[in-house]
């Protein structure tokens, strides 16, 4: 249901044969009657400057908009809020899909590396290592004797203090 639209200095309403109306831009419809009774830009209603627009079906959509019914306004914005939330959706799946095809060809890239580095360390010989003076001498030839050799037992030593009863 559209708002009914009136003058705001006489009452009037639109009709066969109809007066233009006018918004101003301080947001006063007047019938071009009224109109003519004022002064040239200035309100008749709040007598503040103001420029006014005659309403036709020319009018800009968004001033139309004012005039139009609230239940009218949002059917005409749950559609274009629809077809813009979809757009949306289907604008990030298709972002989403190139990061996910983008971050496969990198983990396959890596992948190849890591192959490439591992049979690299196969191939190179090993590093030898720096030769200490006593390298002739093998580790296995140097006995360690080990505590029954030396009279020791491999139990724990107790302290050896007589008691106070002996």
């Amino acid at each position: 249901m559209a708002v009914p639209v009136f003058c705001n200095s006489c009452g009037a309403e639109p009709r066969k044969p109809t007066p233009r109306f006018c918004l101003t831009s301080c947001g006063h419809v007047l019938c071009e009657l009224c109109l003519l009774k004022g002064k040239k830009d200035e309100c008749l209603i709040c007598k503040t400057a103001c420029q006014t627009l005659i309403l036709s079906k020319q009018t800009n959509p968004d001033i139309q908009a004012l005039f139009m019914g609230v239940d009218v306004l949002c059917n005409k914005y749950s559609k274009q809020i629809t077809q813009v939330s979809e757009f949306q959706e289907k604008h990030r799946k298709h972002l989403l899909s190139y990061y996910k095809q983008k971050a496969a060809k990198m983990e396959e890239s890596l992948k190849k590396v890591t192959q490439q580095i591992q049979q690299i360390q196969c191939m190179k010989p090993p590093e030898k290592t720096a030769q200490l003076p006593f390298s002739s001498i093998s580790r296995n030839s140097l006995s360690i004797p080990s505590r029954k050799q030396n009279g020791y037992s491999s139990y724990p030593l107790h302290s050896s203090h007589p008691s106070t009863s002996e």
